[in-house]
């Protein structure tokens, strides 16, 4: 997957959790984790983004250690609004595929580039 397909990926991620806040019922409990999902949900594009730009592959690990934390946490507060009745499980069945995947991604990404490093410092060996 290219750097803009995955960019595209998370930014189209990131737009679907916007609609499912705004398609949340209003209650204390559904307005709190609509808050936490807000901002999980919608940082990986950003900080893909910047690890797009990053200055060094550890640089650019990091950052994607940062989408990888909240793309994981979002994923416990898709099963919490779909366990706790506020949307239909089955209906953020395909939200939740998608954050499977794209974590799946990123975490490949990571250990790519990992594996990128460490064989550069052998090289130098």
């Amino acid at each position: 997957m290219t750097e803009s397909e995955l960019k595209f990926r998370l930014k189209q991620f990131a737009l679907r959790i916007i609609e499912l806040v705004d398609d949340m019922p209003y209650s204390t409990s559904s307005k709190a984790l609509a808050n936490q999902i807000m901002r999980s949900g919608t940082s990986p594009y950003a900080n893909y983004c910047a690890a797009c730009i990053a200055k060094s592959d550890k640089d650019f690990i990091n950052k994607l250690k940062m989408v990888e934390e909240e793309l994981d946490e979002t994923s416990h507060w898709i099963e919490l609004i779909g366990e706790s009745g506020i949307k239909s499980v089955d209906g953020l069945s395909p939200l939740r595929n998608e954050n499977i995947e794209l974590l799946k991604i990123i975490v490949a990404s990571i250990v790519t580039t990992k594996k990128k490093i460490l064989s550069n410092e052998i090289s130098k060996i």
